[in-house]
């Protein structure tokens, strides 16, 4: 028999054992695996590999037994097996990350935005969400006493009237958090935007003492 009809009948009892390599080009899935052969399919057609053969569409064998084979696709190698496992190492991209330093007053400042318009933050864990008085908040066009809930907040004056609204988006540098929980205190206070934890709990945190990295958790 000729060896490309031997190799046919073995294919015909691998059909149901398919290793796919998810590719985003070409895509490749390899049906049969043999001695230092393999045949695997390129964007919907059949080939048969040899070691030390060409590349087709950019696919070269390696190396293969009745086990697993090992592929070059377009540069990177990875191996496939006919039960489904697949060691290909996943490129994590890199989170983004901001940081802030500490400023001469011991304090974490910067500069971010709310609802897409630029505001001066003081990064504070301690806060249980974005804060801000009621003159940023207009300045912000944050119609907190139509669209906000009526709560009281304790402040260093005692217990004030506040509004918790939801904001559109908050965002520093690259770091942009849709539909942040955010109070208005009524006053003068806080005179810088709080970012707090409604915010911040949606990041990843370190400290060195004089550097804050802030990095998105997904």
């Amino acid at each position: 028999m000729k060896l490309s009809a031997i190799l046919s009948g073995l294919l015909a009892g691998c059909l149901g054992l398919l290793a796919v390599v998810a590719m985003a080009s070409p895509d490749v899935r390899v049906v049969g695996l043999f001695s230092d052969r393999a045949v695997v399919v390129i964007d919907g057609q059949q080939r048969i590999l040899r070691v030390g053969g060409r590349a087709v569409h950019g696919v070269r064998l390696i190396e293969a037994d009745s086990d697993a084979a090992v592929l070059d696709v377009d540069g990177e190698r990875i191996t496939a097996r006919l039960d489904g496992r697949i060691t290909k190492p996943v490129p994590v991209a890199p989170r983004t990350s901001v940081q802030v330093f500490r400023n001469p007053h011991g304090m974490y400042t910067t500069v971010g935005a709310i609802n897409g318009l630029p505001v001066p933050f003081l990064v504070d864990t301690g806060a249980s969400s974005v804060a801000m008085n009621s003159d940023q908040a207009r300045r912000l066009g944050i119609d907190f006493r139509v669209d906000g809930e009526r709560v009281s907040v304790v402040t260093a004056s005692g217990n004030t009237p506040a509004w918790r609204v939801m904001l559109d988006s908050v965002k520093l540098g690259d770091i942009e958090v849709k539909n942040v929980l955010g109070v208005v205190i009524d006053g003068a206070e806080p005179g810088t935007t709080l970012l707090g934890m409604s915010f911040l709990n949606r990041l990843d945190i370190s400290n060195d003492g004089q550097l804050m990295t802030l990095q998105l958790k997904y």
